[in-house]
């Protein structure tokens, strides 16, 4: 096992994770929202933790990466991301528990959306900008992000990716595994920022179509109100939503072959057409059941139910109506 690599790389990501932090440091400093200086002790820790890790472990020689490393990467570049990416929550006195922080990163790196938040309104603007930049970022996957800006990880990097995201077909994309995460991270920002800019057109604040855009695209569902979308009773935004939402849960393989203009590649996937297929039936059967029972309208039946149908398929967990 070559842990010299293993640390290495490790440290990488964790710099790369320091340099993602300082952007919510400067949403703080923005809203005055009295928490710049935890973010940026955290900040600090992390860059500081790093950059110990990548020039302990540095080599001369570059050592090549296998399966038995690429696995051991990822497993441990997600624990002691989640541990740094607590930080904040932890030092800003969000949480009174070590628990609670590295819970609630966690569930925001793998995008799985579960929170021990019980006041999310009460959260200073600039810890909930990290919240929801945690979940953008393990949307993706911060090894991906990691392989598109060092290309010198060689073919250790073909092994890396296909330990983080083994549902994409490499060979098939780009001949360079570099190119491959470049092409899929520039395809995931740029929806993001459509998203954002099309909620924020929407009557949304910007801090708030930034952070629910990047929990849309990562399908993690973190919000910044504690009504989640029905805290802004707007047909628009929630039509937006459900939109990019059912977008974000197709496989961005498919994006790749659609805007190089093989459009067909697009039908031709099995997944895509099943995926699709449940979606309309799923929101037509709904409208008719909520229809005169929940709503008089049609078109409002029609726009919650593609809401839900899309938040409940694609995991994201975001809710337009308080059911309770």
């Amino acid at each position: 096992m070559k842990f010299r690599a293993i640390l290495n790389f490790v440290g990488m990501v964790l710099l790369i994770i320091a340099l993602f932090m300082s952007i919510p440091i400067l949403v703080a400093f923005l809203h005055d929202s009295g928490d710049s200086v935890p973010l940026i002790q955290s900040c600090a820790v992390t860059l500081c933790f790093g950059v110990l890790l990548f020039f302990l472990s540095r080599k001369q020689k570059k050592e090549d990466i296998g399966h038995r490393e690429a696995f051991l990467i990822v497993t441990l570049t997600w624990v002691i991301m989640s541990l740094c990416g607590s930080l904040p929550f932890l030092l800003s006195g969000t949480f009174g528990s070590f628990t609670d922080a590295y819970f609630e990163a966690m569930a925001g790196f793998t995008t799985t959306g579960a929170s021990v938040l019980t006041n999310i309104e009460a959260v200073p603007k600039g810890i909930l900008f990290w919240r929801s930049m945690t979940q953008w970022i393990g949307g993706m996957g911060i090894i991906v992000f990691a392989l598109a800006v060092l290309p010198f990880l060689g073919t250790g990097g073909m092994q890396l990716f296909k330990a983080e995201v083994p549902e994409i077909s490499v060979d098939k994309l780009r001949p360079r595994i570099v190119d491959t995460a470049k092409a899929l991270w520039i395809i995931y920002i740029a929806l993001t920022a459509v998203n954002a800019g099309l909620l924020y057109l929407s009557e949304m604040s910007l801090f708030d179509s930034l952070c629910h855009a990047f929990t849309t695209m990562a399908t993690g569902g973190f919000s910044t109100k504690n009504a989640s979308i029905a805290a802004f009773q707007n047909p628009v935004i929630e039509f937006i939503t459900s939109v990019f939402m059912f977008m974000a849960g197709i496989n961005y393989s498919l994006y790749f072959y659609f805007f190089r203009g093989s459009y067909a590649k697009l039908w031709k996937s099995g997944e895509f057409r099943f995926y699709c297929t449940v979606s309309i039936i799923a929101t037509i059967l709904i409208m008719f059941n909520i229809w005169r029972s929940s709503y008089d309208s049609i078109v409002d039946s029609f726009r919650h139910a593609l809401f839900q149908v899309t938040s409940i398929m694609t995991t994201t967990g975001f809710a337009s109506a308080d059911y309770e």
